[in-house]
């Protein structure tokens, strides 16, 4: 007994030590830094590019191209809406903002039942109507935010993050066409939205003050804009899904680019 009351007496200093530092990790756990402007800015852009995103992975799961992967993409990028649409909500104090992300998330209640449920041809009909308009909505919450910013790297993080949308939009065009939907926007969004992302890249390249980082990722976007191009421009025939599937890849490497880039300017942003 002597020898057992010994070693608790030893063990006490050991136990207190542990219980403050479980406590400290507790407590830093539970305060979260607070959501910078830069930061909600390209939070807000980023669910641009999900509404995006969620649309190209349902059709991916319907055509049986990379289903697996398309499925984790899509209830992830689910997720992902939810949490961030909680943050922005948390962090947004202005009016106008608010009102802007309480449209978004009505918006989002009923797109997020579409592409949670089964999928199917209606399905996806349906998620092309709704995309297009949640999109707008959340397109607006990133504008909103860049206006009160005022900066010009806040601009640089908000056109850097739109290049995420339109890399998903290109995909999911893409996919809605291999599916056998035949909508006059379907082809003259694939223009619009390469035009565009062609033009955003060259606007980030001539801008000014760009650090050592960004320009190297800006070099493999380029790389990445080429592969992606190409295999835009290929259709497969029948049973073939290999041009799609490249698609699909294509998608998510120059999708990771622009993300990176976007968090760097973010960076410069809060510097």
């Amino acid at each position: 007994m002597k020898i057992a009351a010994k070693q608790f007496i030893l063990l006490v200093p050991v136990l207190i030590l542990a219980m403050f530092v479980f406590a400290a990790g507790e407590a830093s756990s539970a305060v979260k830094p607070e959501l910078t402007l830069s930061g909600a800015i390209n939070k807000a852009g980023r669910q641009r590019m999900l509404t995006q995103r969620i649309v190209k992975a349902y059709c991916q799961i319907g055509l049986k191209v990379q289903p697996d992967k398309a499925r984790a993409i899509l209830d992830n990028s689910v997720i992902l809406f939810d949490a961030q649409l909680a943050e922005l909500r948390q962090s947004s104090g202005r009016p106008e903002i608010q009102d802007a992300l309480a449209r978004e998330a009505a918006l989002w209640s009923e797109f997020r039942a579409v592409a949670l449920a089964p999928v199917g041809r209606d399905g996806a009909r349906k998620l092309m109507e709704q995309n297009e308009i949640l999109l707008q909505a959340a397109h607006k919450t990133t504008v909103l935010l860049e206006g009160v910013s005022g900066s010009r790297a806040g601009k640089l993080v908000n056109l850097a993050g739109r290049q995420r949308m339109l890399s998903q939009r290109l995909a999911k065009f893409y996919m809605l066409k291999k599916w056998g939907f035949s909508q006059p926007e379907i082809a003259s969004g694939i223009e619009q939205a390469r035009n565009e992302f062609a033009g955003a890249l060259r606007t980030l390249a001539e801008a000014p003050g760009k650090t050592a980082q960004i320009q190297q990722e800006l070099d493999l976007a380029k790389i990445q804009w080429i592969f992606f191009e190409n295999a835009l421009r290929q259709h497969d025939s029948g049973e073939d899904l290999m041009y799609a599937s490249n698609v699909a890849t294509s998608s998510e490497h120059i999708l990771e680019v622009m993300d990176n880039i976007t968090a760097l300017y973010e960076k410069v942003d809060g510097s």
